[in-house]
């Protein structure tokens, strides 16, 4: 009886169990079929997000060529780490186990763990961060090998910027750099906050930089859970930003970069007809490929307080008193005002305006100078009468007319416009009226007028063609056509034989610019920029030269010139900061650019013995620097009870026949 009642018993235990294994059978079915039928798309994509990924891929930015279709800009291979935080998190895995993996492969410093976890905090996850850049082959191919299953870890291999020519070229061309978090939300686009991705700082780069940067690409790709990448499923291909030509020319750039050795100092070559700038050289300056990453800390210190100014484009953001280069202007003001060139004017070495006396650099003066001698001889005296009758807003009118005081259309940020005062301007700046003894300093260049090296060898170019030259430093293929200064010929006549005898004349100021290149003639001016007067006390005391007083004190060198000067077809412009003497030593600078562009050979031939003395400068200066770093370290060092400055006294007989020093004025 037993047995019967125990097989009803389990028999309604398995219906029962039967039934609720059916039921659950039938539920999980008819949620598959309401998955399938009504939301199978949507599940569908997001089952292939898991295994799809889109990836973005950067363009190449363009390269930036000089006029001969020579690289000042370019792109080269460059290895890097990733982490990509998204994947990282799917995995299950921790940040502090991904960066003890990598540390078994590559280095990873302090400074950029901080910056990596700064990274991912700030950044959106599916974005990559840059774990390192710049690795080597082997340390890309150690990655690739033994980091390959760490979960969003991943060797790419892209492209970096690169300036061969370094330093040479670097205010021009300028640097790129990593997107500001302003500049990604001023544009929101994605390519702003990809790992690696520059964009223009500075010069060319960062002018023209839409041009540059190009269309980014993308690329369809399978992973696995692990975020592994299994195969490309299709590309769309960046588009490289476009190739941009110069008009500079790239040897010509090393050479006047060389020439000027250790100087701080601008060199600028243009071609008078054209307008194109062949050479834009501002030194010192600064390496850009190292801009192009973090910049070390120690070595922007040491940039910003080096008295030389390495990171000022000197070429168009210098801004200095153009000095007896500016003669040329009162020049042609006079002429335009109906004086007679023929017309002598008297130099004693000093000229009087009421109570005060206006000295001319030669202190005995020049005697009876007209104008066909008075740029040679470049006598301040003759300017002062000449000025005085035109007017400093004649003088102003005709500055103008040649280039001064403008701004350029050029792909450079930051031109300085500089000043050429007038009287209107006086009023308006100062709210004082225009004093005659200020048009006696604006006609030798001095005063309140300061003009930039780009200006003055606009100036100059003008002069030589006659026509309202305006530099350009893009090569768009077109020849451009100028017009006319309207400044009639026989007035720039007179002007640019001036020039010519301020170089090759017996009695000039610049024979050191004389051309050894046969038959080819240099019209130049020189010019000295004072920065300020040697003061009664210092004459007492012994300094009566400029060389005599400390480097930042010194005058500034200046020289324009032309080439050759029948047929004129280069302007160049030199600037020596702290250079004592245009004739002296900016003119031959000039001279050897003019040089190479007629003869390279021979202007290479004088570099040697040039980078010579630089080479033994550097020297002295590091062993002293070095002395010093000694010195201060061993005083640090010292116990304070002998840190005293006490000297002790110095018991001397005196000698009563050897000379008393002079005692200083009280």
């Amino acid at each position: 009886m037993d047995d019967p009642v125990r097989r009803a018993s389990f028999s309604r235990r398995a219906l029962l169990l039967g039934a609720g294994m059916a039921g659950t059978g039938a539920l999980l079915a008819g949620r598959m079929a309401w998955l399938s039928l009504f939301h199978g798309d949507e599940y569908r994509l997001k089952a292939e997000g898991n295994r799809v990924q889109n990836r973005l891929v950067p363009p190449r930015r363009g390269w930036i060529v000089d006029r001969h279709g020579k690289p000042i800009a370019m792109n080269r291979p460059d290895y890097r780490l990733e982490l990509r935080p998204a994947d990282i998190i799917d995995a299950g895995r921790d940040l502090d186990a991904t960066l003890i993996a990598i540390r078994q492969v590559i280095d990873i410093s302090p400074d950029d763990e901080l910056r990596i976890r700064d990274d991912i905090a700030s950044q959106p996850r599916f974005m990559p961060v840059v774990v390192r850049q710049g690795l080597s082959w082997p340390e890309f191919s150690a990655c690739n090998v033994r980091l390959a299953t760490v979960p969003g870890v991943e060797a790419v291999q892209s492209f970096s910027r690169h300036y061969p020519e370094g330093e040479r070229l670097a205010h021009l061309i300028g640097y790129v750099g990593a997107p500001t978090p302003e500049q990604y939300r001023a544009e929101k686009n994605p390519l702003l906050i990809y790992p690696g991705y520059r964009i223009g700082k500075d010069g060319i780069e960062r002018h023209e930089d839409r041009r540059l940067r190009g269309s980014a690409g993308a690329a369809r790709v399978e992973v696995t859970a692990r975020g592994e990448l299994v195969r490309e499923l299709g590309t769309r291909p960046d588009k490289p930003g476009d190739t941009l030509k110069l008009t500079i020319d790239r040897d010509l750039q090393n050479y006047a970069a060389r020439r000027l050795g250790d100087n701080s100092a601008s060199v600028i070559v243009m071609d008078c007809q054209t307008g194109d700038v062949l050479a834009m050289v501002s030194m010192p300056a600064y390496d850009p490929n190292i801009f192009s990453t973090r910049v070390p800390a120690k070595l922007w210190n040491a940039l910003q307080k080096d008295d030389h100014t390495p990171l000022l484009n000197k070429s168009a953001m210098g801004l200095y008193p153009p000095g007896s280069t500016f003669k040329m202007v009162s020049t042609l003001a006079a002429l335009e005002a109906g004086i007679d060139p023929d017309e002598a004017v008297l130099c004693t070495g000093a000229y009087r305006l009421g109570s005060n006396t206006w000295h001319c650099h030669a202190r005995r003066g020049h005697g009876g100078v007209n104008m066909h001698r008075a740029l040679p001889l470049s006598c301040d005296t003759y300017f002062y009468a000449m000025g005085r009758r035109v007017g400093v807003d004649a003088i102003a009118a005709m500055a103008r007319r040649l280039g001064l005081g403008q701004e350029y259309p050029l792909p450079i940020p930051g031109q300085a416009g500089g000043i050429v005062p007038d009287k209107a301007w006086k009023q308006k700046r100062y709210g004082k009226s225009w004093r005659e003894g200020e048009t006696l300093n604006a006609s030798i260049g001095q005063g309140y007028i300061i003009t930039n090296p780009l200006q003055l060898a606009v100036m100059t170019a003008r002069l030589a063609s006659g026509k309202a030259v305006l530099p350009r430093l893009i090569d768009d293929g077109q020849t451009p056509d100028f017009p006319s200064l309207g400044i009639p010929e026989s007035h720039l006549a007179i002007v640019r034989q001036g020039m010519v005898d301020v170089v090759n004349a017996g009695y000039g100021t610049a024979r050191a610019a004389r051309s050894p290149v046969p038959d080819v003639l240099i019209a130049g001016k020189t010019g000295t920029a004072q920065v300020r007067r040697i003061s009664m006390a210092e004459r007492k005391r012994g300094v009566i030269r400029n060389e005599a007083l400390p480097w930042k004190q010194r005058d500034h060198a200046l020289f324009v010139a032309f080439a050759p000067a029948g047929a004129p077809r280069y302007a160049v412009s030199v600037i020596l900061e702290h250079g004592i003497a245009g004739g002296r030593y900016a003119a031959p600078v000039a001279r050897d650019v003019l040089t190479y562009l007629f003869e390279p050979e021979r202007a290479l031939a004088v570099l040697p013995a040039i980078e010579a003395e630089v080479a033994e400068r550097r020297a002295s200066r590091a062993s002293l620097e070095q002395a010093d770093s000694i010195a201060e370290e061993n005083r640090r060092l010292m116990p304070s009870w002998l840190k005293l400055d006490i000297k002790p006294p110095v018991f001397e007989v005196a000698d009563p026949d050897a000379p008393q020093p002079p005692r200083e004025p009280e």
